[in-house]
C-alpha cells in the first residue's frame, strides 16, 4: 500500500489529433509508458491525478481515457486542471462513472481525501497566465483550498495543486499564505512542461516541501509520496 501522484497525463484516446507526441521524443509512446508504470499498482494503492487528465471536451469524449485508467485497480483521486474541460459537477461526474462501470474514481474538489494519518487536499490553484485582474477567480480558488484544508481536521495535510504556487520569477502570495495558515508541509504541483520545467522550484521553501509532478518531468512514472 502506497500513495502516488502524477499530473498532466493529457490523454487523448477519444479525440483525434491531440496526442502529446507532437511535442517531441519526451512524449514518445507516453500512453504505453503510463500503462507500464501502473501495471504493478494494486487495489490498496492510492493515485492522485493532479489535473489535465484528458483532452476530451466532454465526459463522453474523455470516456476512453477513463476506461484506460480504469483497468488499473488503485484508488484514483482527481484534481481539476486548466485543460480539463470535461469537468462537470461532482454529482454528474460520479453518476457518469457509475453508469460506465468505472470504479475507484473520486474527486478532490471542495473536500479532502484521507490516506493513513494524512489528509489529501487541493484545488486547481492560480497562475500568472490567468488574468491578474480576475479577483473573482482567484478568490474562488482560495476558498476551495480553504474548504479542502478545513475538512482535514487535525490530520497533517498533503496538498495537491495543478498550477504551481511558485516558480522562478513568480509566486502566488494568496495561495502560499493559505498553505502556511494550515501548516502544510508538502505541496505537489503540475502544469510545467518542456522548457518551463527549468523554472520549477522544489525542496523546502519557508517550511513547505514543494515538488513538481507533471508527467513528462516524471517520465510518466507516478511519484511515490509515502507508504
Amino acid at each position: 500500500m502506497a500513495l502516488y501522484a502524477i499530473g498532466d497525463l493529457h490523454l487523448s484516446l477519444g479525440v483525434k489529433n491531440k496526442s502529446m507526441e507532437i511535442f517531441g521524443p519526451a512524449w514518445e509512446n507516453y500512453v504505453d509508458r503510463v500503462g507500464y508504470a501502473l501495471d504493478d499498482f494494486t487495489a490498496d494503492d492510492v493515485l492522485i491525478l493532479d489535473g489535465d487528465l484528458s483532452w476530451g471536451m466532454t465526459l463522453q469524449q474523455a470516456e476512453a481515457d477513463f476506461r484506460f485508467l480504469n483497468q488499473f485497480p488503485c484508488q484514483k483521486w482527481l484534481v481539476k486542471g486548466n485543460h480539463d474541460y470535461w469537468w462537470n459537477t461532482v454529482s454528474k461526474m460520479r453518476a457518469f462513472f457509475d453508469e460506465k462501470g468505472f470504479e475507484n474514481f473520486d474527486f478532490i474538489h471542495n473536500n479532502c481525501a484521507f490516506y493513513e494519518n494524512y489528509a489529501l487536499c487541493g484545488t486547481r490553484g492560480w497562475f500568472l497566465e490567468e488574468d491578474p485582474r480576475n479577483i473573482k477567480v482567484l478568490n474562488r480558488e482560495i476558498q476551495r483550498l480553504d474548504t479542502s484544508c478545513k475538512a482535514a481536521g487535525e490530520r497533517d495535510i498533503i496538498c495537491f495543486l495543478h498550477y504551481p504556487p511558485l516558480y522562478q520569477g513568480y509566486s502566488c502570495k494568496e495561495i502560499l499564505d493559505k498553505l502556511r495558515e494550515y501548516h502544510v508541509k508538502k505541496c505537489f504541483y503540475g502544469h510545467l512542461h518542456g522548457p518551463s520545467i527549468q523554472r520549477r522550484l522544489e525542496g523546502v521553501i519557508d517550511g513547505i516541501d514543494f515538488a513538481l509532478i507533471s508527467a513528462d518531468y516524471l517520465r510518466f512514472v507516478p511519484k511515490k509520496i509515502c507508504d
